[in-house]
């Protein structure tokens, strides 16, 4: 019996030291990558924003940008006024930890065609956490140093993570030729889960060179 004691003490101590190392797991997923991205996101704006500023600098024009390379910055009135995220080349997960990521292959900012972008919804830093907030006719500002681009919400969608066709050129139609700048916002669904994508379609309502600065008005949220 003392034998049987020992083990069960032993297995129920495991058990204990387990749940601990569990979580502490998920308060490092859920609470610590958020503290770290968005420290990191706050640095790159703000070296950013003084690279906009001054011409001389060596700024990453979006047509030169490499994977991991931050070319823009996407701020979103909704989310509210101190909301602004680096915006990076590419998807893959090391680029997604520090901020928003710019699919490859889809269009730049105001090209003609699907300019695509993906967020986390929860943990580092999870700019896209809101995504479901979004309303048709919201502003989404993506700021470059030589122009400003406002893209006005047009509706959304939940889809499998098998609908790649989203990105398409024309969203959801494979054959057809782009005749206008669109956006494309995709992020997991539903929090705390991949089973899902949520996906904002957005169109180019109007641009301003960077100098100027856009409206008032664009920065007013409705509602």
């Amino acid at each position: 019996m003392r034998i049987v004691r020992g083990v069960a003490g032993l297995l129920g101590e495991a058990l204990v030291t387990l749940g601990v190392v569990l979580l502490l797991f998920v308060g490092w997923q859920l609470w610590w990558t958020d503290v770290v991205s968005d420290a990191d996101s706050a640095q790159v704006v703000a070296t950013m924003q003084q690279e906009f500023d001054d011409p001389s600098s060596a700024w990453v024009h979006p047509d030169k940008a490499m994977p991991g390379d931050a070319f823009a910055i996407v701020r979103i009135p909704r989310f509210g006024e101190k909301f602004a995220r680096p915006l990076y080349e590419g998807t893959t997960s090391d680029v997604l930890a520090r901020g928003i990521g710019h699919y490859t292959g889809t269009a730049l900012p105001g090209e003609v065609g699907n300019f695509a972008m993906a967020g986390h919804r929860t943990t580092y830093g999870k700019p896209f956490n809101r995504i479901a907030e979004l309303r048709k006719g919201d502003v989404v500002l993506v700021e470059t140093r030589d122009t400003w681009f406002v893209y006005r919400v047009s509706g959304h969608q939940i889809v499998p993570p098998t609908q790649v066709s989203v990105l398409l050129p024309v969203p959801d139609e494979p054959d057809a030729e782009p005749g206008t700048a669109v956006l494309t916002m995709t992020s997991c669904h539903p929090e705390f889960s991949a089973r899902e994508r949520f996906v904002v379609h957005a169109e180019l309502d109007a641009s301003y060179p960077h100098a100027q600065g856009v409206p008032a008005d664009v920065w007013e949220v409705a509602g």
